[in-house]
């Protein structure tokens, strides 16, 4: 694939970006973070609205039939605007599990309320600081689910899980229903992601793959949430080092404008060099989906995005003084998000050992 987006991508961005820049307010977010387990329902609902729940599922479920490349695009332009809400992620990463591994009569279940949004998705893989563990928490034994799922983004709001948990002598891939599972509310930073701890207590599930092939499967399904989680990394990148820029043009100390002080500039140029090459790697990963070196490319957009996204954080509001720790002008409310997202997916020291390992194989 190109570099470049074609005309109809670049139509999807221009749309997404119009909409979300109308309806997105700075006001509206601020008070989610004073309380635990809402999230921002006018981006839900206008995700809904536009198809962006549908965009990469198939057309007989109810989706677009369009691609990676196409959701990054959405999810760069909600990164950009500090979409109120973990669900197109979360549900994109469950409704992929279940196309690739599901059968038809999973798929009939749950395709359909995902690609419209009526059903939320929630991916539980974690345990404590490891996306991947070797032994997960959960337990899986004659169809049914044991254990804790800690710290789940989207956790509270689910309707379905994916989960990775650890079957009799093999690792299992399962789906399950969380109509009548006990979750419990976590506080954090950025509490519009609705993190949960999720109780599993004989929770009926079923299989989706099992032995190495759920460990694989899982790996499939989280790096592809790590690149649509880089696109919205570098979308809040990209909308930081432009307050940034736009700042510095204005703001005049000793009688000019403090964008013409080297030690300004050189960080707002630092910050573009971060931002493009994200942003590159994000095209490329996300054209590279079903291909030998996707988990690579995805790896590298991952880390490339998470530092772009942290560092433009901390300028930002360092060019911008005393006044960018204010509650009122809200640059924390990227910093809150660049520190969730970082998390998310799994955290830097982990895609490392993963692009560290795949190199390492090439080259073998």
């Amino acid at each position: 694939m190109s570099i470049l987006y074609d005309e109809g991508q670049q139509a999807i961005a221009t749309e997404s970006r119009r909409v979300l820049e109308a309806r997105m307010k700075k006001d509206d977010l601020l008070p989610l973070l004073e309380t635990t387990g809402r999230y921002h329902e006018a981006f839900w609902t206008t995700a809904k609205e536009q198809g962006w729940t549908a965009l990469a599922l198939p057309e007989a479920h109810g989706g677009l039939a369009l691609g990676l490349v196409e959701m990054g695009l959405v999810t760069h332009q909600a990164g950009r605007t500090l979409s109120g809400a973990p669900f197109l992620t979360s549900s994109f990463g469950v409704a992929k599990a279940i196309e690739l591994y599901g059968s038809d009569a999973q798929k009939a279940r749950w395709l359909p309320g995902l690609a419209s949004g009526e059903a939320i998705g929630a991916v539980v893989f974690a345990a404590g600081p490891d996306a991947l563990p070797a032994q997960p928490g959960i337990t899986f034994t004659d169809d049914r689910l044991d254990g804790i799922g800690a710290g789940v983004t989207g956790g509270l709001a689910a309707d379905v899980a994916i989960v990775f948990a650890n079957g009799p002598g093999m690792p299992v891939l399962a789906i399950a229903d969380l109509a009548d599972t006990p979750r419990t509310a976590v506080a954090s930073f950025d509490n519009s992601r609705c993190i949960a701890d999720l109780e599993f207590r004989g929770t009926a599930a079923e299989a989706l793959a099992v032995g190495s092939g759920a460990r694989d499967a899982s790996l499939h399904i989280l790096a592809l949430q790590a690149v649509i989680t880089a696109h919205e990394q570098t979308g809040g990148a990209e909308a930081l080092m432009e307050i940034a820029r736009d700042y510095a043009l204005t703001r005049k100390a000793f009688g000019q404008p403090i964008g013409a002080f080297q030690s300004i500039k050189h960080r707002i140029a630092e910050l573009y060099g971060l931002v493009e090459l994200a942003r590159a790697n994000c095209i490329h990963a996300s054209s590279r989906e079903g291909q030998a070196d996707f988990i690579t490319a995805a790896a590298a957009a991952r880390l490339s995005a998470t530092d772009a996204y942290d560092t433009a954080a901390r300028d930002c509001i360092q060019i911008h003084g005393g006044i960018g720790v204010t509650w009122e002008i809200g640059l924390h409310l990227h910093m809150r998000r660049a520190r969730s997202l970082a998390l998310e997916q799994g955290s830097s020291l982990f895609w490392e050992d993963i692009l560290v390992d795949r190199l390492a194989g090439e080259a073998a």
